[in-house]
């Protein structure tokens, strides 16, 4: 069927977006327009200045994960972790109930349950993963502009980098995937009813 396959690569595209976005190290960049000689970046996990000049990158660990870290960060990591164990189970389930796998060749019935599990579990695990990169972007927008309301331009101002973006777009994807897997489970069911009626 070809709804799964489709299902299959949007699934494998979001849900690596999503790892991606959660361990990469640019949720927010300086946004400075002025002549920089280096890029700031702040991820979930550290946060990285990359010379402009000869590239050379160097990166500064946030404190332990016991530490007082803000609410922001402390909430989008685990949003971001439940969204990636979420969409992993997701695609292996998904993965499990491709018609080409031979894992239950002759239970077609069972393998379209496998599919509709996944896209419950892709559809469900979208859900944090959109809720934490939105918030984190939203909370990034309101700093930077309060601080251009209130003409305070001390220190730098951060944009959401392109891990955010990714984290929006893997998010989303794994909604719209679970959406299209639950919904084309029901349009076979919905088929194998009128089939048994005539």
């Amino acid at each position: 069927d070809l709804s799964q396959y489709i299902g299959f690569f949007l699934a494998f595209v979001s849900a690596g977006f999503l790892i991606v976005a959660t361990w990469t190290d640019c949720w927010m960049q300086n946004a400075d327009d002025s002549l920089e000689v280096s890029t700031k970046c702040r991820g979930l996990w550290w946060e990285c200045v990359t010379n402009v000049f000869d590239g050379i990158t160097t990166c500064d660990e946030y404190d332990s994960i016991y530490a007082e870290h803000p609410l922001k960060l402390v909430a989008t990591r685990g949003l971001m972790i439940t969204a990636d164990i979420l969409a992993g189970f997701g695609f292996i389930f998904l993965l499990l109930g491709l018609d080409c796998v031979k894992f239950l060749t002759d239970e077609s019935h069972i393998k379209l349950k496998i599919c509709y599990v996944a896209g419950i579990t892709l559809m469900i695990g979208g859900v944090p993963g959109i809720i934490g990169s939105v918030w984190y972007a939203i909370d990034v927008y309101v700093e930077r502009s309060s601080l251009i309301i209130n003409n305070i331009f001390l220190g730098i101002q951060y944009k959401f980098g392109w891990s955010c973006w990714l984290g929006m777009v893997g998010s989303l994807g794994c909604f719209l995937c679970g959406a299209l897997l639950i919904s084309c489970h029901y349009f076979s069911k919905g088929k194998d009813i009128l089939h048994a009626l005539k």
